[in-house]
């Protein structure tokens, strides 16, 4: 696993949050980081715009929803 530190790739990401931030992607986790994500008014979102860049905020954005759907998918 790459040692970049920001992620680029979902394999990347996930490696980052669960592993080396030791965050559990829980449903509800996810929900309340989309929610703040997709808040183009809320501070964090624009203070993580302004540190990574709008591209990398959508592609955080769609990482969120990829781990939902895969847990989407588990339960089925």
């Amino acid at each position: 696993m790459s040692d970049d530190i920001i992620p680029l790739s979902y394999e990347q990401w996930r490696h980052c949050i669960e592993v080396r931030c030791k965050i559990r992607l829980t449903p509800m986790f996810i929900r309340e980081r989309l929610a703040e994500l997709q808040d183009d008014k809320h501070e964090k979102t624009r203070d993580f715009a302004k540190l990574y860049g709008a591209d990398h905020l959508q592609r955080t954005i769609a990482w969120f929803c990829r781990a939902a759907d895969e847990m989407s998918e588990d339960r089925t």
